[in-house]
């Protein structure tokens, strides 16, 4: 008869499950960032390590592929690790995560705030602050205008952006390069037309009614949307039936390879833009996606859908580790500079460092110049 040896490690295994055996929480407790943004990924997880090194309290940062970020934060948060620091993407993406979002209006870093216009309240708590301001536009190749003839000057409206875009499409093959960016429809692409584009008839519907949320838009600025998206897609790098399969790093990868004038994207792109083997900064320019509406005062698309929570449902510790990390990130010499330097950031609190990124410049410098900022009315 043979005999019956339990192995060790399956005795250790049922002691667990009768006794509930769980893993030590670090002594100071521990943060889990769940990152939104990929093209910023590198960036955290360094700035994750120097914290861990001066603190010795561990930063895990783990960042969602585009576009799956709320996919990830429904497994994630119901894990027995899960994220104690997530992010939303404004009033609407707030309405599903409220009741895991803790008070944030007597911590240190909500009081670095220049302005609370920049949280998200419920019942007078603030369960969630921006931590960066964005700006999106047309970005310009100069370089390539200007082989076709035209300056940036040139460009003061819908009207003359259409007539120099269709000459531009029709001299292709002798200028060697095409009008815009493959506009795909891939999800890592379509956000820039189903959001971005799509932020301007709303924003300038509201204008109109002199609202900042509606059920639903009556629709008068979407012939505008239309004859946006048909110049895209009628003055492009591909043909339009081409374009299910495009991706968001195609048309980047178009634009850095001098394939077209312009580009529509934000001031996040810009260390994907400037750099060795990539563009000078005196090569490019954001300009205004001018509506047809009132070109003359339009501004770039400044605001912010990126929004941070923490966890309330994590341990006491977790939560005060997570709240001392953040407020490190936006008070530090170290976390400023990370933030303004090698993720391009503005952000909204006193010590911010002054920015470097060349798009958040034009921003700034087309509002001083009396331009209207165009609001993010799409987190609505």
């Amino acid at each position: 008869m043979k005999s019956k040896i339990i192995p060790i490690f399956c005795i250790i295994f049922i002691l667990g499950i009768l006794y509930g055996f769980e893993e030590k929480e670090p002594e100071n407790g521990a943060v889990y960032y769940l990152n939104f943004k990929p093209e910023q990924d590198r960036a955290w997880q360094e700035l994750a390590a120097i914290y861990t090194e001066k603190t010795k309290i561990p930063v895990t940062v783990v960042t969602a592929a585009s576009k799956q970020y709320e996919t990830m934060l429904m497994t994630e948060i119901s894990k027995s690790d899960p994220p104690t620091l997530f992010q939303v993407d404004g009033p609407v993406g707030l309405r599903n995560w409220n009741h895991y979002c803790y008070d944030l209006k007597d911590t240190d870093f909500y009081k670095e705030l220049t302005d609370d216009a920049y949280t998200l309240t419920q019942d007078g708590k603030v369960l969630s602050v921006a931590y960066v301001i964005e700006a999106y536009g047309l970005i310009v190749n100069k370089s390539l205008l200007n082989k076709a003839g035209y300056t940036i000057n040139d460009i003061k409206s819908f009207e003359n952006i259409k007539k120099i875009a269709e000459d531009i499409y029709k001299r292709k093959e002798e200028l060697g390069f095409t009008v815009f960016t493959s506009a795909g429809m891939d999800d890592s692409s379509s956000w820039r037309y189903t959001t971005h584009l799509g932020n301007l008839p709303v924003y300038y519907e509201y204008i109109d009614d002199k609202i900042n949320t509606t059920d639903a838009i009556k629709g008068k600025y979407l012939p505008h949307f239309r004859r946006w998206f048909d110049l895209y897609i009628n003055n492009s790098t591909c043909f339009a039936r081409e374009l299910t399969a495009k991706t968001m790093d195609d048309s980047r990868n178009e634009f850095l390879q001098r394939k077209a004038v312009f580009y529509q994207n934000g001031s996040w792109e810009y260390s994907n833009l400037i750099g060795e083997n990539k563009f000078k900064e005196d090569e490019l320019e954001m300009i205004p996606i001018y509506f047809g509406v009132n070109d003359e005062k339009q501004g770039l698309c400044s605001g912010t859908e990126n929004y941070w929570c923490v966890n309330k449902k994590a341990s006491p510790k977790k939560i005060k580790a997570t709240i001392d990390f953040i407020t490190w990130c936006v008070t530090s010499e170290e976390g400023t500079k990370a933030m303004a330097d090698k993720m391009g950031f503005v952000i909204p609190f006193k010590k911010a460092k002054e920015p470097t990124n060349l798009f958040i410049k034009h921003d700034i410098a087309l509002t001083k110049s009396g331009r209207t900022p165009v609001a993010w009315s799409f987190t609505t």
